[in-house]
């Protein structure tokens, strides 16, 4: 098998160079959308309640994000190795005749990859920002619902309260008329006792006068014989 050239290294390397570069582009471009769409929904979350709110990032984006992420990171590292290739192999024809034009290809490969990174820290940065404050929206609502769920909780026990208090105020009075009907009917059928007794002892009274009075009577009209 030929073994490749110096020549042909450098423009393998370049070739590889160019490949990543472009694979790069394209995820840092979809990468850069998922944060922008990530903060849009951030910031159109202040007029929602905490009943309609949802977790924006789900499980199912955020690995998403963490696996894009972590491919970019790959590529990148790969870029470098490439770029160092390119950089080895600059050196080792410098020691003959520097080449300008090599120097400024390496040069130009080297920016690509330093803007790339910068590009994907920013991004990243951004992401790990949006989590964070989502994480933080969460916990606000969080203590919001607890808090009505505690007002709820009270209002609910004073009503319970209060609503007992009526009920032992319904059973006292029951009571009380129960009471108040059950003497009325005790001194009711007192008064008709009572009433009988009279009637008797009237009775009686009559008839004693009768015997007393009608045996006067009798021993007065013997005695005129």
């Amino acid at each position: 098998m030929d073994v490749p050239g110096p020549t042909n290294r450098w423009e393998e390397s370049r070739r590889k160079a160019r490949s990543l570069e472009s694979t790069i582009d394209l995820k840092l471009v979809s990468f850069s959308k998922l944060g922008t769409n990530t903060n849009y929904k951030i910031r159109g979350t202040k007029n929602e309640s905490p009943q309609s709110s949802t977790p924006l990032l789900g499980d199912d984006s955020k690995h998403m994000i963490d696996t894009m992420a972590l491919e970019i990171e790959q590529l990148l590292s790969k870029l470098q190795e490439v770029n160092d290739n390119m950089s080895d192999y600059v050196n080792a024809m410098g020691h003959t005749s520097p080449n300008t034009t090599l120097v400024h290809t390496l040069q130009r490969h080297r920016d690509i990859l330093q803007d790339y990174r910068q590009e994907f820290r920013k991004t990243r940065d951004n992401i790990n920002t949006c989590r964070e404050r989502e994480e933080l929206l969460g916990d606000v609502m969080s203590d919001i619902h607890r808090y009505k769920s505690a007002a709820t909780n009270r209002k609910t026990d004073l009503y319970l309260k209060e609503n007992e208090h009526i009920r032992s105020s319904e059973r006292l009075t029951d009571e009380a008329i129960n009471i108040a009907m059950a003497t009325k009917e005790n001194l009711h059928s007192q008064k008709k006792m009572l009433g009988g007794i009279t009637n008797r002892l009237s009775n009686i009274a009559s008839i004693l006068f009768t015997i007393l009075f009608g045996s006067s009577k009798n021993i007065l009209s013997l005695s005129s014989f």
